[in-house]
């Protein structure tokens, strides 16, 4: 039997915006992860050390927790099929969950609210007519728990070296007159403290567990249904947007670059279908981009259990070479 954790994946939520918003301030990109991985196998080195902190913060997490991350409930085949239609699909759809739930839907943007939607009901539909063994649901755990609280203070700690290099970079802007020019290093810097922050708060959401999202995916009317990303949902999206409409200062990165925000953009047939594959994809072993570097990260410092959350993220990777 499981217990809905509200509290851990409501915190968790919450911390999930820092990150997100301290990479948009510093480096004026997006935190789409599926786009980490993606540009990370075409060689980008602001994406591999993006991916690369998500790992090292999975890393961190193993060895706080002293455990492999929980295994997949369904075979390697299906796996690995899960896996290359996340990669796919996102390729096609040009997003995720972090991409599209969090960066998208704070931003109000349409396109993402369609992707969202989208990968929403397919996952559900996805876990109806192809489900697998999930336990039974008992009552609320609401409470903390002492590996919670070291993963939620040592997220404190790099939210506040960010938010402070942050402050410090916008006092020296306001000296300088022109543009600043990248700052290569410190922008990779950036990349890879939003990644290991952003791990601790997705493994603290419980978005990390896969039967957890299939749980959830498995709608209220199930015996098995988890609703702890719902309170996931409710501590990330209201600080995500206020963060984004209220403090985001001047569309200019603080190390320089371009201001790599989307406007906007089509919806239409690539960006549903794309939302779609993922969305199967997601429903067929209830791991999206993120939770899938994190765990390798868990797997790697536990030293078990690294097969199969390779051989997803090696399907992902040939997914999206595809497109």
């Amino acid at each position: 039997m499981s217990s809905p954790t509200p509290l851990q994946s409501f915190l968790g939520g919450i911390g999930l915006s820092l990150p997100v918003h301290a990479l948009l301030l510093l480096n004026g990109n997006v935190f789409g992860i599926s786009g980490f991985l993606h540009r990370a196998v075409r060689g980008s080195k602001e994406a591999l050390l993006g991916v690369t902190g998500l790992i090292l913060g999975g890393a961190y997490v193993g060895l706080v927790e002293g455990g492999d991350p929980q295994p997949f409930n369904v075979g390697i085949g299906r796996v690995a099929l899960a896996g290359f239609l996340v990669g796919l699909g996102t390729k096609l759809s040009n997003g995720c969950t972090s991409g599209h739930m969090i960066c998208g839907m704070s931003r109000f943007s349409l396109r993402s609210i369609v992707a969202t939607v989208t990968f929403f009901i397919t996952g559900v539909l996805t876990v109806q007519f192809l489900p697998t063994q999930l336990p039974r649901t008992g009552s609320m755990d609401w409470s903390l728990g002492a590996n919670p609280k070291v993963l939620l203070s040592t997220q404190a700690v790099i939210s506040a070296l960010l938010y402070y290099w942050v402050s410090k970079r916008r006092v020296c802007l306001t000296k300088e007159s022109d543009a600043p020019k990248p700052l290569s290093n410190a922008r990779l810097l950036a990349s890879l403290a939003t990644g290991f922050g952003f791990a601790l708060a997705l493994r603290l959401s419980n978005l990390s567990e896969s039967a957890r999202v299939l749980s959830f995916l498995s709608l209220p009317f199930s015996p098995s249904f988890d609703p702890s990303l719902a309170f996931l949902a409710a501590g990330t999206l209201p600080i995500s947007i206020t963060l984004y409409h209220f403090f985001r200062g001047p569309e200019k990165s603080l190390l320089g670059g371009a201001w790599s925000i989307p406007k906007g953009g089509p919806i239409d047939l690539k960006l549903i279908s794309g939302a779609a594959i993922f969305g199967i994809g997601w429903g067929l072993a209830g791991i999206c981009p993120g939770p899938g570097l994190v765990n390798l990260g868990r797997a790697l410092s536990s030293g078990s259990g690294v097969v199969p959350v390779a051989a997803w993220l090696s399907a992902v990777a040939v997914g999206g070479l595809l497109v």
